[in-house]
């Protein structure tokens, strides 16, 4: 006979695990993470580095199955069981709300990206073409770049290199600017970023919750191994995106996204600390709070996952329409390896 459920707000049994090993582990999963998800920020920005561009696409494309595998193992799963709860009212036994918040996340997330889209692109554009500070370069009213653009930066995403002086009769410093290919209009360019700030987002959403639950669970160990590599994971996909943001080489945009995510799943996990000795994470309050945040940021990415890591890197990128056959293939496998791996975790986490 299985034990019942302590619906209780609060933790009648006394709290057990090592303070030590989990104050500790905020520091370990904060430069494993810091780690993997600024790799290919500062290895894209260092010329000396020469890190070759499979290296970047293997990043890029392991990076999203690892992110559509989240969105549907590690967070549409637990927040269906989350609300499914015995301790919460009884309609959430018979109606699929884990899957109902999911979907309203997916079309609430569409709904901002069209209008930021729509009404901020320009913006956008504005980010992705003058990122730099006091910098006179423009863009071409046609939504092309001067042809002074060379030497292509390493990577899958159409970006190429340019040094634009910001007053040659002054004997300004030359200035790197990453820009968009000559052949890709600027929208792509908003979209782009747009799409990694979502990304970004959701991840960041649901983190607080993983630091949270790592703080006042009592099966600590086998959790702390499997969100390290969660953590690992996850952060090279994010950080792969940052790394080809059509900005300014100079913008400190990417390393504030990866700082961000680093700092996110310690602090929900000082917050568990704090509240482990009242927390029950079986309550219908605790319930309530994870399902929905685990359902909203399962839905943002999937929102992600489908539309810009299949449908805007793959499906719709010109560049996978004349890759070598076996090219192709290789990033495929490498984004099914992303997501079997991170599937995997998920027998544990």
């Amino acid at each position: 006979m299985e034990d019942p459920v302590n619906c209780s707000p609060n933790r009648e049994e006394p709290f057990e695990g090592s303070i030590g090993l989990r104050i500790g582990a905020i520091f370990i999963i904060l430069v494993t993470s810091a780690a993997t998800t600024l790799f290919p920020v500062i290895t894209r920005r260092l010329p000396r580095a020469h890190v070759p561009d499979s290296v970047f696409d293997f990043a890029r494309y392991f990076g999203s199955g690892v992110i559509i595998a989240t969105s549907f193992i590690h967070l549409l799963a637990p927040g269906t069981e989350e609300l499914t709860s015995p301790c919460l009212n009884a309609n959430f036994q018979v109606y699929p709300f884990s899957f109902a918040f999911a979907m309203i996340a997916a079309f609430m997330t569409f709904f901002v990206e069209i209008m930021a889209f729509r009404f901020g692109s320009k913006k956008a554009e504005q980010l992705a073409y003058n990122g730099h500070a006091g910098g006179h370069h423009h863009p071409a009213e046609h939504g092309t770049v001067p042809p002074n653009v060379t030497e292509p930066l390493s990577g899958s995403s159409d970006v190429e290199k340019t040094h634009q002086p910001k007053d040659v009769g002054l004997g300004s410093d030359i200035e790197e600017v990453a820009v968009l290919d000559k052949d890709a209009p600027l929208s792509a360019a908003a979209s782009q970023i747009l799409g990694v700030l979502i990304l970004e987002f959701g991840v960041i959403f649901h983190s607080v919750i993983i630091g949270i639950t790592l703080g006042t669970t009592s099966d600590f160990t086998i959790l702390f191994i499997v969100i390290i590599f969660h953590q690992m994971f996850e952060g090279l996909g994010l950080g792969s995106r940052l790394a080809t943001l059509p900005i300014s080489r100079k913008s400190l945009i990417p390393y504030i996204g990866c700082i961000a995510y680093a700092l996110v799943t310690p602090i929900g996990l000082a917050i568990g600390l704090g509240v482990r000795t009242s927390y029950n994470e079986d309550s219908a309050r605790a319930n309530y709070v994870t399902g929905i945040f685990d359902s909203f940021s399962a839905g943002i990415l999937i929102y992600t996952g489908m539309v810009h890591c299949l449908a805007h890197d793959m499906i719709m990128n010109d560049k996978f329409r004349t890759l070598p056959m076996g090219r192709l293939l290789f990033n495929i496998f490498t984004m099914l390896l992303g997501a079997g791996l991170m599937a995997l975790l998920g027998r544990w986490a």
